[in-house]
């Protein structure tokens, strides 16, 4: 009996070898499977976010304009068909940046750089989005530069929203899960984040460095705060007092301040939206 147990233990470990082999095969195969997946979805993205800077460029830069140049990944693409265009159409443009990443963009494509000292007024300005609501009210400052961004947009004549088809939302926090960003002086993160808490619910968290010890410094030497909202608020009335409290310096909701929006769709399209009439 003891020679046939022995026999059957070994049987019945080399099955469980056996399966685990064919589940771990399984399994990697699955992963193979997968990865050529998520390239395509990523560069489904990168496709649609070429697709609405083009449209846009197009449709609102013209020659002898100043341009607002906004930042984050969607606006490279914008720089280069502004690039492209003032190589083609020996346009006359002069552009402005919303950052350091903006600069530096304007000066490798070989763009005129200028400023709000010297350009106070602009033609247009064209920037990303975190999310753009049905209102086309916004949610911006992923990247942390929502302070020149909405400076150089409130002195655009026309501010233009970019974005892929991931960013589009009926309501803001739909597709948007990391919260209003809010610009902060340093000494007042604290009271600033126990008020807005305290005031309009949720939880606003000190935005931290990923390649560095310590907070986000924005580039105008403040900190971030992110505020994660539980539910939809007036955005009008909750940006006002926001800015209200000691020590904010900005916020990242743009209510009422773009008026078109365009979203590279997955199926090659562009899909434009205009605010609704009220």
């Amino acid at each position: 009996m003891r020679p046939q147990g022995r026999a059957c233990l070994g049987n019945l470990a080399a099955g469980f070898v056996s399966s685990a082999s064919r589940g771990q095969e399984a399994a990697r195969s699955r992963q193979t499977r997968a990865r050529p997946l998520s390239r395509s979805a990523a560069n489904m993205a990168e496709e649609a976010k070429k697709l609405a800077a083009y449209a846009a460029v197009d449709n609102h830069v013209q020659n002898n304009q100043a341009v607002g140049v906004g930042s984050g990944s969607t606006i490279v693409y914008a720089v280069d068909r502004l690039a492209e265009r003032v190589r083609q159409e020996k346009l006359n443009l002069v552009c402005v940046p919303t950052s350091f990443q903006a600069r530096q963009l304007i000066l490798q494509h070989g763009l005129a750089l200028s400023d709000l000292d010297r350009h106070p007024e602009l033609d247009v300005a064209i920037d990303g989005a975190d999310e753009v609501d049905a209102d086309l009210t916004l949610i911006k400052g992923g990247g942390g530069c929502l302070t020149q961004e909405k400076i150089v947009a409130g002195c655009a004549k026309h501010f233009v929203v970019i974005a892929d088809y991931r960013k589009d939302s009926k309501a803001l926090g739909q597709q948007w899960k990391k919260g209003v960003p809010i610009e902060v002086i340093p000494m007042a993160y604290v009271p600033v984040s126990r008020m807005i808490a305290k005031c309009f619910g949720g939880e606003a968290n000190l935005r931290m460095a990923v390649s560095k010890a310590g907070p986000v410094v924005t580039d105008n030497s403040n900190f971030i705060l992110d505020w994660k909202f539980e539910h939809a608020q007036n955005w009008k009335e909750v940006n006002t007092a926001v800015k209200m409290i000691p020590g904010v310096v900005e916020t990242g909701l743009f209510v009422g301040m773009a008026e078109r929006a365009y979203f590279g769709m997955e199926d090659g399209s562009v899909q434009v939206r205009d605010p609704p009439l009220h």
